[in-house]
């Protein structure tokens, strides 16, 4: 499994409500010092079986979403509150 696979399957696994940072996912897959590259294969995502919304900030900001920063603040509320 290549790491763009290990991190699709790390935030496919983030329960809904839940949020990991970048670093976290890095950690998770075995390549701490990777969370750009996180963010570069989440920026590139359209599965929506792969809920990279859930992937935030170390500092607990919300980070970019490919689908705009709004929508990303739409869907975690939503899943919050549900």
């Amino acid at each position: 499994m290549d790491f763009k696979d290990k991190v699709y399957k790390v935030v496919k696994n983030i329960p809904k409500g839940e949020t990991l940072s970048y670093k976290d996912v890095a950690e998770k897959v075995g390549r701490p010092k990777a969370w750009r590259s996180v963010g570069s294969i989440l920026k590139e995502n359209y599965n929506p079986n792969i809920p990279c919304h859930r992937v935030i900030r170390s500092s607990g900001e919300v980070g970019g979403f490919n689908r705009g920063t709004q929508r990303k603040k739409q869907l975690l509320e939503k899943e919050k509150c549900a």
